[in-house]
C-alpha cells in the first residue's frame, strides 16, 4: 500500500520542496510550494515565513508584510517573522505596524505617530552597486534604517547621507574600538542624499595635512575621506566574516599603490556643489599646504535631482 502522509507530513514535504526550488533559483516555484504547504497545514507559520523571505529579497514589500503578518498570526513569538514584518512595514511607511512589530520583538521603541525615532548607533552597512559592494559606517536611526556616514566610492552606487533600508541578519562583523559589531546588508535606497561625490588626487602633502583638509569639509557641513588609507579590499569570506584574526587578515596598506609620506592621496569628497569643494581645497592649500598639488577634481557620482 502507498504511504499516506498526514497533514503535517504533507506540509513538511511541500515546505522542503519550496526550499529546494528556492535554492535552485526557482522563486516562483518555491512560492507555489509554500502556498500549498500553508493550505495543507493552516496553523503552521513556517511556510508563511519562508514566503515572506522571498518577497523581502525581491523588494515586494506589500507581499512580504502580508506573509510575515500571517506567520505572526500563527506564531506570535516568531522573532524572524516579527523582524521581517518590521522591515516591510518600514519600507511601506506603515509606522503603526512597524512599531507593533519592534515592540512585540522586545525592542523598546516609543509609541507615537510617524516614522520610528529610535537611534541605535554607529553600525556598518553593506551597500551594493552595479560594480561593487562596500561596507560603510552609518548612523542606524531605527531597527531597519540607516544614514551612510562614510564617503563611499562611486563603484558601490551610494553617497554620503543616503538613507537606506537594511536587513536585520548579521552578514559579517567589524570592530568598533574593541567591541565587535554586526554588518547588515542594505536592501533598498529609501531617500538619496543631496550630496554629490567628488574625487581629487593630492600630492606633496602629509597625512596630517590631509586630516586638516577633511576637518575643513566637515566644518563646512559636508564630508571627506582619505580613500588611500581608509579602504581595504577584502575577499568575500573576510567581508562576510571577521576580517581580523582567524588567520585570514587583510592589513591596510598591502595594496601596491599605497601612498608615500607625501602622497599621492586619493580623496573622496561629499559636497552639494563643486564650487564649494573647489573653494575649500584652494583655501586649505593656501593656508595649510602651499606645496600641495591638486589634480583631476571631478564629480564621480552626482546627487539625484529632486523634483
Amino acid at each position: 500500500m502507498p504511504l499516506r502522509l498526514g497533514k503535517a507530513g504533507k506540509a513538511t514535504a511541500l515546505n522542503e520542496l519550496g526550499r529546494q526550488r528556492d535554492d535552485e533559483g526557482d522563486q516562483d516555484g518555491a512560492l507555489q510550494a509554500y502556498e500549498q504547504a500553508g493550505k495543507a497545514h493552516p496553523q503552521w507559520a513556517v511556510p508563511w515565513f519562508n514566503a515572506g523571505l522571498i518577497h523581502k529579497y525581491r523588494g515586494d514589500w506589500a507581499a512580504s508584510l502580508a506573509a510575515n503578518a500571517e506567520a505572526v498570526r500563527r506564531d506570535p513569538g516568531n522573532e524572524g517573522a516579527l523582524w521581517n514584518l518590521g522591515i516591510a512595514a518600514t519600507a511601506l511607511g506603515d509606522w503603526p505596524t512597524a512599531r507593533r512589530a519592534w515592540q512585540r520583538y522586545g525592542i523598546g521603541v516609543p509609541d507615537g505617530d510617524g516614522p520610528v525615532d529610535f537611534f541605535v548607533g554607529l553600525t556598518p552597512i553593506r551597500v551594493h552597486g552595479d560594480e561593487a559592494s562596500e561596507v560603510v559606517w552609518s548612523d542606524r536611526i531605527d531597527p531597519a534604517r540607516a544614514i551612510l556616514r562614510n564617503v563611499p566610492t562611486p563603484a558601490c552606487g551610494h553617497r554620503y547621507g543616503d538613507l537606506v533600508l537594511h536587513d536585520g541578519a548579521a552578514n559579517g562583523y567589524r570592530l568598533r574600538g574593541e567591541r565587535e559589531v554586526p554588518v547588515f546588508d542594505a536592501l533598498e535606497l529609501i531617500a538619496p542624499s543631496a550630496f554629490s561625490t567628488y574625487e581629487v588626487s593630492v600630492e606633496d602633502a602629509t597625512k596630517e595635512d590631509i586630516d586638516l583638509l577633511i576637518k575643513r569639509f566637515e566644518a563646512a557641513g559636508g564630508s571627506a575621506e582619505n580613500w588611500s588609507t581608509s579602504m581595504q579590499v577584502l575577499c568575500k569570506a573576510c567581508s562576510e566574516g571577521r576580517p581580523y584574526g582567524e588567520g585570514h587578515d587583510h592589513p591596510p596598506g598591502e595594496a601596491p599603490d599605497a601612498p608615500g609620506a607625501s602622497g599621492p592621496w586619493r580623496i573622496g569628497i561629499a559636497s552639494r556643489e563643486e564650487a564649494a569643494a573647489r573653494r575649500i581645497l584652494e583655501e586649505w592649500r593656501d593656508g595649510t599646504a602651499p606645496k600641495a598639488g591638486l589634480h583631476d577634481l571631478r564629480c564621480v557620482l552626482p546627487a539625484v535631482a529632486r523634483s
